[in-house]
């Protein structure tokens, strides 16, 4: 198998439908890749349509979900129940971080409610969400063997 590399699993980045905010979504990719894997950065304000129709075409080994604009509460039900309504995207890890409400109040409601609607992980707008992605990400096996890519 000369000329073919091993790509390593895909991680798909996503905004929400109302969010225009695009650095969140450079770290998390350069964070992302930092860690070994390769990023699909769908950028802001992605349609639920096209984040479902890309989750769908790449089965990614995780989904990542960024909030800035605080309503990742809010977008981030709709998108989770989107996506767990597909048979072949049920299983694949979703995760959504950032900052999921505008109140400025404890977000630990909001982030039982994404649990609860799909979520296998809610990233607070702390201190310490960096870190604890960082490991989520890191736990999580391929979903298969890795992709096969021209070197």
């Amino acid at each position: 198998m000369s000329g073919i590399a091993r790509r390593p699993p895909t991680v798909l980045v996503s905004g929400t439908a109302s969010d225009s905010h695009t650095w969140n979504l450079v770290f998390l990719q350069l964070l992302i890749e930092e860690l070994g894997y390769h990023v699909v950065n769908l950028g802001p304000c992605v349609p639920d349509e096209l984040l479902v129709e890309e989750c769908r075409r790449l089965g990614p080994a995780v989904v990542v979900i960024s909030s800035v604009n605080g309503h990742g509460h809010q977008d981030g039900r709709r998108v989770a129940a989107r996506l767990r309504a597909c048979a072949e995207l049920a299983a694949t890890p979703l995760v959504i971080g950032g900052k999921l409400g505008t109140s400025g109040l404890d977000d630990t409601e909001r982030a039982r409610a994404l649990l609860a609607a799909g979520f296998d992980a809610v990233f607070e707008d702390s201190a310490g969400a960096v870190l604890d992605f960082r490991h989520f990400v890191q736990s999580i096996p391929a979903r298969g063997p890795a992709e096969l890519a021209p070197a």
